[in-house]
């Protein structure tokens, strides 16, 4: 027990700098979904619950119009089907690495966010500390931070006084950072270019509203096309 306590304090300390940017981007964006939810009615406990138990992001979002409307269940759940679709492609590709997880399956696929999503792909775990609790930890750090945001945006409600517009680039910035990041230290960059000109061609073709699945779908038979060459050019 105590060795697992102390790997896992090495494993907190190792991913907690890696979690820095989604630290700032989930405080802010975590507050305004708690003043949201606050301003039609619910308070910080319910945006504590909602976080720990829901923790969707941009679908949170959504429910709070869902929950200050009519009752419609069947459209809440196509909506939510469509707002996190994304995920499924999410899944496909972690399922090797979460392959011998064990009992943190689970919790690692419900708290599988966009950022976390980014943060494991980009970062391997340290030399020093397993992978398994590497992973769970920066996982575990992400929600954290959104809870923390959205309790926090609970109480304070309409109190805040200050100009939040724009502060949702935050989070375009991070995924700009960690593209670059794994651009700098992968071998082959053509997966990159690969999702870099199937994503504007659909923005082209869809528009902003809708691009985001038909660009997975796309870029995932490509992959899957390209898999051989790609896993040839990163064997030793």
């Amino acid at each position: 027990m105590l060795a697992t306590i102390k790997t896992y304090k090495r494993a907190l300390g190792a991913a907690f700098p890696h979690t820095i940017p989604v630290l700032t981007g989930y405080l802010f964006l975590g507050m305004a979904f708690g003043v949201l939810l606050e301003s039609v009615g619910y308070g910080p406990l319910w945006a504590l619950l909602m976080s720990a138990c829901v923790y969707a992001g941009s679908m949170q979002f959504v429910a709070v119009g869902l929950l200050s409307s009519s009752f419609m269940p069947v459209q809440a759940l196509l909506l939510a089907l469509m707002v996190n679709a994304r995920h499924i492609f999410y899944g496909i590709s972690m399922l090797e690495r979460f392959r011998g997880l064990g009992r943190e399956k689970p919790y690692m696929i419900f708290a599988l966010t966009d950022e976390t999503f980014s943060l494991l792909c980009a970062i391997p775990s340290p030399g020093d500390v397993p992978e398994r609790p590497f992973i769970l930890c920066i996982t575990a750090l992400n929600q954290a931070y959104w809870i923390a945001g959205s309790v926090l945006g609970g109480l304070l409600g309409g109190a805040l006084s200050f100009d939040t517009r724009g502060i949702e680039f935050v989070m375009t910035a991070l995924f700009v950072v960690i593209f670059l990041s794994q651009w700098e230290t992968k071998k082959g960059r053509l997966p990159a270019l690969a999702g870099a000109g199937v994503a504007t061609l659909c923005l082209l073709i869809f528009g902003g509203q809708w691009f985001l699945l038909p660009t997975m779908v796309a870029l995932t038979g490509i992959l899957l096309l390209l898999r051989g060459h790609l896993e040839g050019r990163d064997a030793p």
